[in-house]
């Protein structure tokens, strides 16, 4: 069986063979762009030379980069942890075309996109033909934007024509934001159900729904259009090509799992938060499941993040990282039952896990851990009082016969006990609730609403000033 060492090296060492450069990921805290604030795929680092903005200095490239998704139109918080397949940071590797009209010779499109996907998922990586399925885009009448013909025929090269579906926009054609570039993609993903079950149902009807067994594992984007701010699309200078496989869902097939936290890339950060909290990991879908996982995820995107130069605070960039970090204290403290600081002892065993490939932790593995452990100390402070004021309001709301936690209240829990509104959202359903999302806005507005003079300052022991 691979490792992930080596099943991410023989990515980067099958893409030099096809004349890629290989470059190093870039920080996943984005300061130079404001329609971002984290890298949230690997293109983001090469938009520049998509707009045309920027000369490419290589026509190809190839990397694994650093990605975090937990804010903005691409957030996968809420599934972090629940499911066995998404994360908060997670590494998507990539290869790039980067079309030049002067030296259309230099890169490539569909037709070689196409090949060497198939190519390196199956003569490389050695994954069963019989289990893949690859949608295409099937057009959209409102952006006025034809079938993927070209991608369509390509495919019929190399995969039986029942195995190619067509996909909406959705899910088939890739956009980075509300503007940017983007374009027409195809998808490759994977069956990983025992043998019986496939008999019973097919593959192809559950692609794009949602089975945790059938899961996409490379996307295929064929950069083509920029999105402007008035939502029309306006061809590129020259064509594209951008693709992303995520490491830990490519690792997870390669290893034969039906859990990305089952790889290699999870099961040594789990082993420690065992170790340390006395409690046993079942791989099931126990609340304390949950919490291994939720906290194996975090941490790697709290180091990451503060490595490449980004604290908690309560504003912007820094107050999404406070936020994941406190999710994970709330995980531990609750459901595997520890009361002091964990995140910061699982640091040296994850800045070693990727020294070779991200050296920058390891560089400050000491200062990271610091700033990690302080922001646990902060928390758990306050955070006894702020579950048990949590208790008082749903004991209330249940004897009034109420569904919805009040924006008065949640602001509350915000302002006092430092309790992130997602946070609150969480443990509301976890008891059957909902929160009032637009009363908290509403109290969080009042609150950043200036003063008048001399009346001090308006905010609780760890309120929006001071956190």
């Amino acid at each position: 069986m691979m490792t992930s060492a080596e099943i991410r090296k023989k990515f980067l060492e099958f893409f030099a063979s096809k004349g890629h450069t290989i470059v190093p990921s870039a920080p996943i805290v984005i300061k130079n762009d404001p329609t971002l604030k984290f890298t949230n795929a690997g293109m983001n680092q090469f938009k520049d030379y998509f707009l045309g903005n920027k000369k490419a200095p290589f026509p190809r490239v190839a990397d694994t980069q650093k990605c975090l998704r937990v804010s903005g139109k691409q957030n996968d918080l809420e599934e972090v942890g629940v499911d066995t397949y998404h994360h908060t940071m997670f590494e998507m590797l990539g290869n790039w075309s980067f079309g030049d009209p002067a030296n259309p010779q230099a890169s490539y499109f569909k037709p070689e996109a196409i090949a060497w996907s198939w190519e390196l998922l199956t003569e490389v990586y050695g994954l069963s033909k019989d289990r893949l399925y690859v949608t295409v885009f099937e057009g959209d009448e409102k952006d006025r934007l034809p079938r993927d013909t070209e991608a369509y025929a390509e495919w019929k090269k190399w995969i039986a024509e029942d195995r190619i579906l067509m996909g909406k926009k959705k899910d088939n054609f890739w956009e980075m934001g509300d503007t940017g570039p983007c374009g027409p993609c195809t998808e490759i993903h994977v069956d990983c159900r025992t043998d019986a079950e496939r008999v019973k149902v097919d593959g192809a009807s559950l692609v794009n729904n949602d089975h945790p067994q059938v899961i996409e594992i490379w996307n295929n984007v064929f950069m083509q259009f920029n999105r402007v701010k008035d939502g029309s699309l306006v061809p590129l200078p020259a064509r594209h090509v951008d693709t992303g496989m995520g490491l830990e869902r490519l690792v997870r097939v390669l290893q034969g799992k039906h859990s990305n936290y089952d790889t290699d890339l999870f099961t040594g950060t789990i082993a420690i938060i065992e170790k340390i909290t006395k409690e046993k990991y079942e791989a099931a879908d126990s609340r304390k499941d949950v919490a291994f996982r939720v906290v194996a995820d975090h941490i790697r995107a709290i180091a990451f993040t503060i490595a490449d130069g980004q604290l908690p605070s309560n504003t912007d960039a820094g107050y999404v990282i406070r936020r994941i970090l406190r999710r994970a204290v709330r995980y531990y403290y609750s459901y595997l039952d520890y009361k002091q600081p964990l995140l910061f002892q699982l640091m040296p065993a994850l800045a070693e896990q990727f020294s070779e490939v991200f050296p920058e932790l390891q560089h400050q593995v000491d200062f990271v851990a610091k700033v990690v452990k302080e922001e646990e100390e902060a928390f758990l402070r306050t955070l006894d009082k702020g579950l048990k004021r949590m208790d008082d309001i749903i004991a209330t709301l249940r004897q009034a016969n109420s569904g919805r936690i009040e924006g008065s209240a949640a602001f509350e829990l915000f302002d006092t006990y430092g309790f992130p509104v997602d946070l609150t959202g969480l443990i509301a359903r976890e008891n059957g609730l909902d929160v009032d999302q637009e009363g908290f806005d509403a109290e969080m507005r009042q609150q950043k609403k200036p003063l008048p003079r001399g009346n001090g300052h308006r905010c609780g022991r760890l309120g929006y000033a001071d956190q």
